[in-house]
């Protein structure tokens, strides 16, 4: 059975323009990120989300994307990306006191092989436009993963009351 141990975690008391869980152990088999997410993006009730891995911004990123809104639904490839970009976090015209919730599973992160790794984000509002999104990702790196920087992709800063969590997997 596999043991979640918690590694790390930051809960915004005041806004902050990015989160970096760095110096990450080598010591478990799986990561997973867990966060509740809302940034100041003005005039708009939807953010993206961006992960940066290792700090390498050189074309190793590819994402697959399924997303919807209740009412449509569509996807989108990206290849040799600068970055992962998760689309659909809260932003400051969402229902007020809402955030996304968002999850992020890399398994075997210390091989010496590309990364495979899956992501799931809700945007939570009261709208009818909220959105879902589920992402396969290929970060093309044999590196082991140390660090995982997010950011807001139109330069919003993240909200008091966002909070971000890393999880070490121990398969036993």
């Amino acid at each position: 059975m596999a043991t979640y141990t918690l590694i790390s975690s930051n809960v915004l008391a005041s806004s902050a323009a990015s989160v970096t869980f760095s110096a990450i152990p080598a010591t478990y088999t799986d990561l997973v990120v867990r966060a509740s997410i809302r940034t100041d993006r003005a005039g708009n009730n939807i953010d993206l989300l961006k992960l940066v891995i290792n700090s390498n911004t050189s074309g190793v990123y590819s994402q697959t994307v399924l997303y919807g809104t209740g009412s449509a639904a569509a996807s989108t490839r990206i290849s040799s990306g600068t970055e992962f970009y998760y689309d659909f976090i809260n932003g400051a015209a969402s229902t007020s006191n809402t955030f996304a919730s968002y999850e992020l599973y890399i398994p075997s992160y210390t091989v010496s092989q590309n990364k495979p790794m899956s992501s799931f984000s809700v945007q939570e509002d009261n709208l009818s436009s909220a959105r879902i999104n589920a992402d396969a990702n290929l970060f093309s790196s044999t590196a082991a993963i140390t660090s995982l920087t997010y950011t807001s992709n139109n330069a919003a800063n993240f909200v008091s009351g966002s909070s971000f969590y890393l999880y070490g997997i121990s398969n036993a």
